[in-house]
């Protein structure tokens, strides 16, 4: 799950002199409005040096390799969170110093790659759906299994997240993503094959634009690629699919080296304020993590940024976990072989 893929390799300075205190913020480009960022400078006088990773996986390489700490405050993927919490390189929070951290919505607590909530703030959570143009798509699209139509031939497009894309045919045939049997994984693998036919566009950022634009009929994508597109047109049909959401959460957390892990605390309660917590989701297009944020949100906006209570249930949720090694090999074999059949 990412807000965009591109490095930005400088780092974006936000005013205050030299020598005023700072905190090293170090996630995705684009997550955090401008206002917010400037407006906590100018409130607690902290210099904010924002830098951008690219993939999870480079942000554990950098924290591995990091030995004289240089980042305070950190926001990954939930999969990779557990990594890294696992092997020692996160701070625990120090809850005294977030005076709003009852303002976090309960069910995003607890989950596996933290279930004391010991070490991480949820910042954001996504959903894997299904957008398609009415205009272009002559059949209804209700699930997973509908991508196979041979109708849609060269017109779908799918994000570049292989456990993501092939957990979708684990979904399909009634498993889990997270299985580690690895006949049911080749299986999956041997019905993805079959959807290579239809596949225009392999890729994490951009195509709620291709399907904006008609190079795409239909897409699956994250939750902020999903608003995006049907805030620019209300008649594109956004789908749930039948078999099971799949979502994930991103989360902030300390290193455990940070340099100043002071202005960290302070940067996440300020927020954990309900109207900036709430003016960060509009901006970042994920659902609200937030609940005291959500009265707050445009009612408007109430349908992309504040998940349904009736999708809380982990009975129809699952969250895409670590597997085996095993596992995790072969799946990354799969996604080879799919995306040369699929001409990608």
């Amino acid at each position: 799950m990412k807000k965009m893929l591109g490095i930005l390799a400088a780092v974006l300075l936000l005013g205050a002199c030299d020598n005023s205190p700072r905190m090293v913020l170090y996630t995705w480009s684009g997550m955090f409005p401008q206002e917010i960022l400037s407006g906590f400078e100018m409130d607690t006088g902290i210099r904010v040096q924002y830098v951008n990773f690219d993939y999870n996986e480079t942000l554990f390489a950098r924290l591995q390799a990091d030995r004289r700490g240089s980042y305070d405050l950190v926001i990954a993927d939930d999969y990779m969170l557990e990594t890294i919490i696992q092997a020692g390189l996160a701070m625990r929070l120090d809850r005294s110093r977030l005076s709003n951290y009852s303002n976090i919505d309960p069910f995003f607590q607890g989950h596996f790659y933290d279930p004391d909530d010991g070490f991480t703030v949820p910042y954001g959570s996504g959903v894997v759906t299904i957008v398609y143009d009415p205009q272009l798509v002559d059949f209804p699209i209700n699930s997973y299994a509908d991508l196979w139509n041979p109708a849609l031939e060269q017109r779908l497009g799918i994000l570049g997240q292989f456990r993501v894309i092939n957990g979708m045919a684990l979904k399909v045939m009634g498993e889990s993503y997270n299985t580690n049997n690895l006949d049911t994984i080749r299986a999956a693998g041997n019905l993805l094959l079959q959807l290579a036919p239809n596949i225009r566009l392999i890729r994490d950022d951009s195509l709620d634009d291709e399907l904006l634009s008609g190079e795409i009929a239909a897409a699956v994508m994250y939750t902020e690629m999903v608003t995006e597109a049907i805030r620019a047109r209300r008649d594109l049909r956004m789908v749930f699919p039948s078999e099971g959401i799949g979502f994930g959460i991103m989360a902030a957390f300390i290193p455990r080296n940070a340099p100043n892990p002071e202005a960290a605390h302070a940067f996440l309660d300020y927020i954990l304020d309900p109207q900036r917590g709430a003016e960060c989701f509009t901006y970042l297009g994920y659902y609200s993590t937030f609940a005291a944020s959500n009265p707050y949100i445009a009612t408007e906006l109430h349908e992309f940024l504040i998940l349904p209570e009736a999708f809380k249930n982990l009975d129809t949720m699952e969250m895409i976990m670590n597997v085996s090694d095993e596992a995790r090999e072969l799946h990354n074999r799969i996604w080879t072989e799919f995306r040369s059949a699929a001409g990608q």
